[in-house]
């Protein structure tokens, strides 16, 4: 693999692009679609029209949805509320909660490597008053539970804290939290939404009060999603923000989205049948990955745990690179990169610089979302571009060279001209 391969090409059976980005969403499943399709058409009832047949089979199939997701999760099928997806979910479990508890306390906790939905929702609530307590992460991005015991006070009313990272694929310790907020009476919310079908996640096992899910990340349809709020021990009350007409037990009003939520269901009910075999399969192919990059470049590191991960997740840096030039590199590839175009100006993202890692090494990471249609003969291809490109760009880089011959870049003064 030296300078000798000029372009790589895709093996028999590989189409271009290749799609590696499945924790931003995931292509819709076969029979997902096969599951939706009727209530487009014929059965295109709404499940509140209660005094004909339009509307029971309408209700029936919500009703089967209910149970689907439930399942999965080991909930109870009256736990289970519709939203338009994971961030109405936050939302609405936090505002929902902060709202309806105003009167016991103040104090929110949640951490800094958060979904923006929650973060976002965090700070609205701050300039109603709320005080929120952003727990830092260790360098393996996880958080450490005696911070989170010291965090919490006798105001605090919530701890918000997500089951596994968008970006790291870092799974957090949600049991162990849920526990520490049941021995002190704090409610525990969790925004699932990576972790559900990907990963064992059960509300009972795992001590969870509230948890947001989203069907486009479990290969269902985009814009719907659930959120679990719990029915006894303890009863959790939830404020609605939407209102008009008292759907979805109170808490969420609005016509459901029949269509979707029956998606939504299919999705849950194939990832409890597959995802065993699933997320074996995604730990081979992501293993794969990581070794033949490992194994032809040096400087780069994986960013986040390795052992408390999801499957399907590979976050790594490739240092002395520009994770853009990387990505307009390999433009046959869909990946994500660790910074954002926000505006004009490149900010690293806040999840990689909560880890400790300078702005160049955030910078020049690349997010791989391993999913249920990738094939060992795409990785293959994947891990050979990015080699390949790598190594170009690094030809190139003044800062490689300096550091191949031993120079501490730390210590070098840099002349202003």
């Amino acid at each position: 693999m030296g300078s000798a391969a000029a372009q790589v090409e895709a093996p028999a059976g590989v189409t271009l692009p290749i799609y590696m980005d499945n924790h931003a969403t995931s292509p819709l499943d076969p029979r997902v679609l096969e599951a939706m399709t009727p209530y487009f058409t014929s059965k295109f009832g709404n499940a509140a029209s209660r005094n004909h047949a339009f509307g029971w089979e309408a209700e029936q199939a919500v009703e089967t949805a209910r149970e689907q997701i439930a399942r999965l999760i080991g909930a109870n099928a009256k736990e289970i509320i519709f939203t338009s997806g994971a961030t109405e979910s936050d939302n609405l479990a936090i505002k929902g909660i902060a709202e309806m508890y105003r009167e016991r306390g103040n104090h929110i906790i949640t951490q800094v490597t958060e979904h923006k939905a929650v973060l976002d929702t965090c700070k609205r609530l701050e300039k109603y008053g709320y005080r929120v307590m952003y727990l830092p992460v260790k360098a393996n991005g996880i958080i450490d539970l005696e911070d989170l015991k010291r965090a919490m006070d006798e105001k605090t009313i919530l701890v918000t804290i997500m089951a596994a990272n968008n970006e790291i694929g870092v799974l957090q310790p949600i049991r162990e939290i849920g526990k520490l907020c049941h021995e002190k009476g704090v409610l525990f919310h969790t925004d699932a939404v990576q972790a559900v079908g990907k990963v064992p996640f059960n509300v009972m096992a795992d001590n969870v009060d509230v948890a947001s899910i989203s069907a486009h990340k479990i290969y269902g349809p985009k814009g719907v999603g659930a959120l679990y709020v719990r029915r006894r021990n303890p009863r959790v009350q939830i404020s609605a923000q939407i209102d008009g007409g008292g759907h979805e037990r109170g808490m969420r009003s609005g016509t459901l989205n029949v269509p979707g939520i029956v998606g939504l269901g299919k999705a849950c009910e194939i990832a409890q049948e597959e995802m065993d075999e699933e997320g074996r399969r995604l730990e081979g192919l992501r293993d794969r990955l990581k070794e033949k990059l490992e194994s032809e470049l040096d400087y780069v590191h994986v960013n986040g745990s390795m052992e408390q991960r999801l499957p399907g997740n590979l976050n790594m840096s490739f240092v002395y690179v520009e994770g853009e030039s990387l990505l307009m590199g390999i433009n046959d590839v869909a990946v994500s990169s660790g910074s954002a175009c926000t505006s004009a100006t490149l900010e690293p993202s806040y999840v990689l610089k909560a880890l400790g890692l300078g702005d160049d090494v955030a910078h020049s990471s690349i997010r791989f979302g391993l999913g249920r249609f990738n094939t060992q003969a795409e990785v293959d291809y994947v891990a050979a571009k990015v080699i390949d490109i790598v190594k170009k760009l690094r030809e190139l880089s003044p800062l490689y060279e300096m550091v191949k011959e031993g120079i501490d870049l730390t210590k070098i003064e840099w002349q202003a001209h």
